[in-house]
């Protein structure tokens, strides 16, 4: 699916000099060149790594002081901001408020295309209207760059006051002028000319992946490179849990699974009650007192031991 407008201009919408034969090559012909083009994706990911660092900070910072964080996007930028808005509760046991995904058409263009909700830049910012406030901050996420559904919302959010970060696959582009903070990742043409599901999701995801992660370790969901915010909602977690707890105290599984069970599941809890031999409530306490970030709860109770 095309993402945005087509200009000729776009890296994004021109073809790919490798695939031009693409409809009479074999199989495996077709997926080399695709594992191949795929290559170039982390690489682009890497040029633009201080743009994305720049970009994350004021996201933490927004976050830690009780904003949120939205995802604006049309398409496959759209359902990429969905998607990993929608990860971060079970990983990370936060509330499906504080990152949410804003897609062009509303809830049925998860599911199937929504026919010129992306060039609906006044809907872009009614949708920001109607969630956003000053205290928030909004990405913006368009292979093109150019996409006007997304341009509204930025618009709007700036205008809010809002912290605002535009992501494209091209240079240059209308989102990157819009935003505060802009990241361009440029990944060439598509292996199918225009379809930016390919390398420019890719890409896309990367860079969310990266922004939600480090926001996430910044506010203390994650110990070491350990998830103990993560929500044990099936058997899958609930063993992860226990390995969790082994892994952070050095205890067996048997005494794990005492110390989850006394701490209702929260590796969290247990892992407080262990190495610091308090009980539920205390170690409850001094979580809440640090606002949850379970960092500088460890660095409280290590400070009143010493």
């Amino acid at each position: 699916m095309v993402d945005g407008e087509t200009k000729t201009g776009l890296t994004t919408e021109q073809r790919n000099e490798r695939s031009l034969q693409l409809d009479r090559l074999s199989t495996l012909e077709i997926v080399q060149i695709m594992n191949s083009e795929d290559r170039k994706v982390a690489d682009a990911v890497e040029r633009a790594i201080p743009d994305i660092v720049r970009a994350i900070d004021p996201i933490v910072e927004t976050l830690a002081k009780g904003g949120r964080l939205f995802y604006v996007g049309a398409g496959t930028s759209g359902r990429l901001g969905i998607l990993d808005a929608s990860e971060c509760p079970p990983t990370f046991g936060v509330s499906p408020d504080l990152v949410q995904g804003i897609i062009a058409g509303g809830e049925q263009a998860l599911v199937r295309a929504v026919e010129n909700a992306e060039d609906d830049g006044e809907q872009g910012a009614r949708n920001i209207r109607e969630r956003v406030t000053a205290k928030d901050a909004v990405v913006g996420i368009s292979a093109s760059g150019g996409t006007n559904y997304v341009l509204g919302a930025i618009g709007e959010a700036n205008r809010i006051g809002a912290v605002t970060v535009g992501i494209s696959c091209n240079a240059g582009t209308p989102l990157s002028r819009a935003a505060q903070y802009a990241i361009e990742v440029p990944v060439g043409p598509e292996v199918v000319t225009g379809s930016t599901r390919l390398k420019a999701g890719t890409a896309q995801k990367m860079v969310l992946n990266m922004i939600s992660t480090v926001a996430m370790i910044k506010l203390g969901k994650v110990y070491g490179n350990l998830m103990v915010n993560v929500q044990a909602t099936n058997r899958k977690l609930r063993d992860r849990v226990i390995r969790i707890i082994c892994d952070a105290t050095d205890v067996d599984p048997d005494t794990a699974r005492l110390f989850c069970g006394e701490a209702n599941g929260d590796a969290r809890i247990a892992i407080l009650m262990i190495k610091f031999g308090i009980s539920r409530m205390q170690a409850e306490e001094v979580l809440a007192g640090e606002r949850h970030h379970f960092g500088n709860a460890m660095r409280r109770l290590t400070e009143r031991r010493n």
